[in-house]
């Protein structure tokens, strides 16, 4: 398998349906929730990428002990970010303890770099997310709600982030809404039957009151 240099941002030779791993992840919690379900390849030299799910997306997962450490994370996340060549994905450890760290993190991700950001309550849960990102790069484009050139949710990658902001939406909910309703403004529009028919009436009621607060507010909490 060809692959690149030592700490290195290039795009990576990854077979279809696969995954390529970093080689400190063999053996983990994570990895082992992999197994089985795809196919995983591991790779020395693939620093800042923990893992690369095609050969231009990458995961860069940032461990609850990295998160309490301090900002240590942000230089592999800024090299990917200024690398033209890879899309990265950081998915993050919210747990109990590093909870009071997550805003530092989300501000740093979404706010400053732009990139996408996914939290996840423990390794197994970031394996289930991985897998299925790694399921939606091989759909169709046309039918890939995650690759489509023409749609809001492609076009504008922040119209995503900041649907993922609202009271429960998160990262599962928010492809369906924008699938459904394209634009905020869509979004802000719909009836209570008309969300509950996307996201269930639970969220649907969060995310009805989230609208229905003073406008002010809402451009607050969805500040890109």
């Amino acid at each position: 398998m060809e692959s690149n240099p030592p700490d290195s941002t290039g795009p990576m030779h990854v077979p279809f349906g696969h995954i390529v791993a970093n080689e400190k992840w063999r053996g983990s919690q994570l990895a082992q929730g992999m197994q089985g379900k795809i196919k995983l390849v591991f790779e020395d030299g693939l620093t800042p990428v923990d893992f690369y799910l095609s050969s231009k997306s990458c995961i860069l997962y940032i461990t609850e002990a990295e998160l309490v450490a301090g900002n240590g994370y942000r230089k592999r996340l800024v090299r990917v970010r200024n690398s033209n060549k890879l899309q990265g994905i950081v998915v993050v450890e919210k747990t109990q303890m590093s909870e009071q760290y997550f805003p530092a993190v989300q501000k740093f991700t979404v706010l400053d770099l732009g990139m996408v950001l996914l939290p996840v309550a423990s390794q197994m849960e970031a394996s289930c997310l991985i897998i299925q990102l790694v399921q939606e790069q091989t759909r169709e484009p046309s039918k890939n709600p995650f690759l489509r050139k023409k749609r809001a949710l492609v076009s504008e990658p922040a119209l995503l982030r900041s649907v993922q902001q609202i009271p429960g939406v998160g990262k599962v909910k928010a492809p369906l809404l924008l699938q459904r309703f394209p634009s905020i403004q869509q979004l802000s529009n719909a009836s209570l039957r008309e969300l509950e028919a996307v996201v269930g009436p639970a969220a649907a009621q969060r995310i009805h009151a989230f609208f229905s607060q003073p406008s002010s507010d809402i451009v607050r909490e969805l500040k890109m």
